[in-house]
């Protein structure tokens, strides 16, 4: 096949390219430019997609005998993720801007055009699974290392997608052997550290970013009854299951710490309470996709998760003229809207939706 390498400059893209190019494809290696910050480098290992991550990607590219090509995607990625980030905390969610650029960039901008120009399939370095289920269409499965799998940031693909998708690595036993095989490759970038955090805030003050774009104003932090229990400057800056920061000037009658159980923009008013507040009975969202096949019952049993490290939880979930609606075996803690909620059936994920609605299994006045 004709294969798009996308190749951010780590060790795993690179192998997996390295692996594309073993298979016997005509590979042809791209780096996005998501960022017009021309002096833009990587602080350690955070951040991404910087003028360092774009040499170590042709220096790759190079080492591999393949084309390579730089495309600027900086318009798109401030559209669709950069703002999309913004007005989600504006509006009181918790965004997971991995997952809005795997679907709007990566997986939808990218192989629009890599499809347009005669490509076959796109290929990355994340560790997941695809395979051809008992019926004959692809499922998308957990990589075979628990720890390096990426499963739950895919699970916005569609199916459509993933049939013009490779993971070369997801069969591999762990990250170690990525990093021999690079360096038996003689890639240079072996032994380059993982990035992690945001990477359009490489220094991890996402409180700081937030109040230079959202702007801060003064509002009231309440208990569940609605009693003014402190002030903020502003909402922006919470989310829920945070403790530290609140700075609450009337101790709760328990004398236990209070966590953030609510943030509502429109009020500018932030609701805290105690740990136990935060466990969730039930979860819902209207924004769904179906990774491959959808379930054909309208409830069925699966394993949520909630966060890319989180544990799978059993749950039931519903298929709504609207949404999806998921109850949880045990409830769930510390969920926020914005978040995006994955379902799985053993390895194979089924498909996700973004939380908007959460209903705690501890009343108000309990």
């Amino acid at each position: 096949m004709r294969v798009l390498a996308a190749m951010s400059g780590g060790v795993d893209s690179a192998v997996a390219a390295a692996r594309a190019v073993d298979a016997g494809h005509d590979v042809t290696g791209v780096h996005l430019a998501l960022s017009r910050a021309g002096g833009t480098l990587r602080a350690g290992s955070r951040g991404c997609c910087t003028i360092e991550d774009a040499m170590d990607a042709r220096r790759a590219a190079d080492r591999l005998g393949i084309p390579f090509y730089v495309w600027d995607f900086s318009e798109r990625f401030r559209d669709d993720v950069i703002e999309d980030f913004v007005a989600e905390y504006s509006a009181g969610r918790t965004p997971n801007p991995c997952m809005r650029c795997n679907e709007r960039i990566k997986f939808a901008a990218v192989l629009e055009k890599a499809l347009d120009l005669g490509f076959d399939a796109v290929c990355t370095g994340h560790y997941a699974i695809l395979r051809t289920g008992p019926e004959g269409a692809l499922e998308l499965h957990r990589a075979s290392d628990a720890a390096k799998d990426q499963s739950y940031v895919l699970g916005v693909l569609t199916a459509e997608q993933l049939a013009h998708t490779l993971f070369p690595l997801g069969d591999t036993p762990s990250k170690a052997l990525v990093r021999a095989e690079a360096q038996e490759r003689g890639l240079t970038v072996a032994h380059k550290p993982d990035s992690h955090d945001i990477c359009f805030i490489p220094d991890g003050d996402t409180r700081g970013w937030l109040a230079d774009r959202v702007g801060a104003a003064e509002g009231e932090i309440v208990d569940r009854t609605g009693a003014v229990v402190g002030t903020h400057e502003g909402a922006h800056a919470f989310t829920v299951g945070q403790r530290r920061g609140l700075a609450l000037g009337v101790p709760a009658a328990d004398g236990k710490p209070r966590f953030v159980l609510e943030v509502r923009p429109v009020s500018n008013t932030v609701v805290v309470g105690p740990k136990e507040a935060l466990a969730i009975a039930e979860i819902s969202g209207e924004r769904f996709t179906w990774a491959g096949a959808a379930p054909t019952a309208s409830e069925f049993a699966c394993h949520v998760q909630i966060r890319a490290h989180a544990d799978p939880v059993p749950a039931t979930a519903r298929r709504t003229a609207s949404g999806v609606e998921v109850v949880p075996d045990e409830p769930l803690s510390g969920v926020a809207p914005g978040q995006t909620a994955v379902l799985y059936a053993g390895t194979r994920v089924l498909g996700q939706f973004t939380i908007d609605r959460t209903v705690s299994a501890v009343p108000a006045g309990v």
